[in-house]
């Protein structure tokens, strides 16, 4: 019925105090989706190939976990729900395919701290779902909009290529913001397993098609690279995005991104460790201004949604 409907303002699950164990996984899912940015980077495969091999091989898991779990949570999924997660999947395969281009151009670290911007876009997008955006949100907003522009100048001095990567790198945090609100909206009708395995599903299609519009390689990859897609499905995929989307039961959006943001460090230590790539020294206080007004605008809207929940 129509009156059973959550506002459209409402989009975010109001707990100010989530389980222990759901912190935990929060935890193990930003160690895991921190291995994505230097996976991606190290992989010789196609941009749009990776976005659709890391959805497609995730599916072996996702459906019989689906199937097993929730067999008649797929009864929620209406038309209106469906052109919801549709709109979900294209957003995260946006975020995967403009993700594995920007590292074609730009570092690591670069790349992970722009794509954090994920939060701030996911913010704005609510806002204009309705949300209201406290006014040190708007601070935060700008702070970390100043790091963006101010880790593309540093980038800049060293290549110019880098302009296109750390550009890619925005938009793939845009999509994630637009995947993020979207599919906190979603989880309100759809358990975790179904919106996953419905939402893994329509990505690879859409990238699928994609790949092959651009004639892009799907097969005759090497015996590395084909084990690299699996470490990138089975950490990123399974362990990263899946266990994201599973915490959002009790853990609110804000918060979720809150924890996303420490995948850039870990990501660019990574990077460090095993591609010897290293952010020069010049850009860390840009990329840590960029954080920190992430931070601000997260932190803001968590508090408000405490507040309201106390009201």
């Amino acid at each position: 019925m129509k009156g059973s409907e959550p506002p459209v303002g409402r989009l975010l699950p109001e707990h100010s105090h989530p389980p222990t164990k759901d912190l935990a996984l929060l935890s193990f899912a930003v160690l895991c989706g921190s291995t994505a940015p230097p996976l991606m980077a190290a992989l010789a495969v196609p941009a749009v190939a990776i976005a659709f091999w890391r959805n497609a091989l995730a599916l072996v898991v996702v459906w019989p976990t689906a199937l097993l779990r929730q067999r008649g949570g797929f009864r929620a999924l209406t038309p209106r729900v469906g052109l919801a997660v549709a709109f979900a999947a294209a957003m995260l395969g946006l975020h995967f395919a403009g993700m594995a281009t920007a590292l074609q151009y730009t570092s690591v670290a670069s790349a992970a701290a722009l794509v954090c911007s994920q939060s701030i876009w996911a913010a704005l997008f609510a806002r204009v779902l309705g949300e209201r955006l406290p006014p040190l949100a708007w601070v935060g907003t700008l702070v970390a909009l100043s790091g963006v522009v101010a880790v593309t100048g540093v980038d800049l001095t060293l290549s110019r290529s880098t302009l296109l990567g750390n550009a890619l790198a925005v938009v793939a945090g845009m999509a994630g913001g637009a995947y993020m609100v979207t599919g906190g909206v979603v989880r309100r009708r759809l358990g975790v397993h179904v919106y996953t395995a419905v939402c893994y599903t329509m990505c690879a299609l859409m990238m699928l098609a994609l790949a092959v519009a651009l004639g892009q390689d799907l097969w005759g990859y090497s015996a590395v690279a084909w084990s690299q897609l699996v470490a990138l499905t089975v950490l990123a995929q399974l362990l990263g995005h899946s266990l994201f989307n599973f915490v959002m039961r009790s853990v609110s959006p804000s918060f979720v991104s809150l924890g996303q943001l420490f995948t850039m460090p870990v990501s660019a230590l990574l990077a460090a460790i095993f591609l010897r790539q290293a952010p020069p020294l010049m850009a860390l206080p840009a990329l840590a201004l960029m954080l920190a007004g992430t931070a601000v605008v997260v932190l803001t809207q968590r508090r408000r949604a405490a507040v309201t929940e106390g009201a």
